[in-house]
């Protein structure tokens, strides 16, 4: 069964940091490009980053998160990780990570896409607050 799992969020301070984790099972997660999504209260859901495969090694970043988060593979464990510093109020909401449907690499053009992602967690709640 091809599922993903988050997990890692709880409730930090503002300037402090969390990392998320997205473990994967029934495939390999260095076959796909995985997405991080978060959904804030009364929002859409939107684009936090996309890493692609190893052997494409491209990963992306919305404007609001870059130079704060980054994202890396442990393939031997199967997990994609979030890394989080340098949080903001408006980081909070509900953190997902999804499969990407075409494969290995995270396209430029549509990585921040929703419909681009078949396999999706049911995510874990990111709280910045003082």
């Amino acid at each position: 069964q091809v599922q993903l799992v988050e997990s890692g969020g709880g409730l930090v301070q503002p300037g402090g940091s969390l990392r998320l984790s997205c473990a994967a099972s029934g495939f390999s997660s260095d076959d796909y490009g995985i997405g991080w999504f978060r959904q804030a209260p009364g929002k859409e859901r939107e684009a936090v980053s996309c890493i692609s495969s190893s052997s494409v090694g491209i990963n992306w970043y919305d404007g609001s998160v870059r130079g704060r988060f980054s994202v890396r593979r442990d393939n031997h464990l199967n997990t994609v990780y979030l890394q989080m510093n340098s949080l903001k109020p408006e980081d909070s909401g509900i953190y997902y990570c999804a499969r990407v449907m075409s494969g290995r690499a995270c396209e430029r053009s549509h990585w921040s896409r929703l419909s681009q992602y078949d396999t999706w967690g049911q995510g874990t709640q990111v709280t910045v607050s003082s």
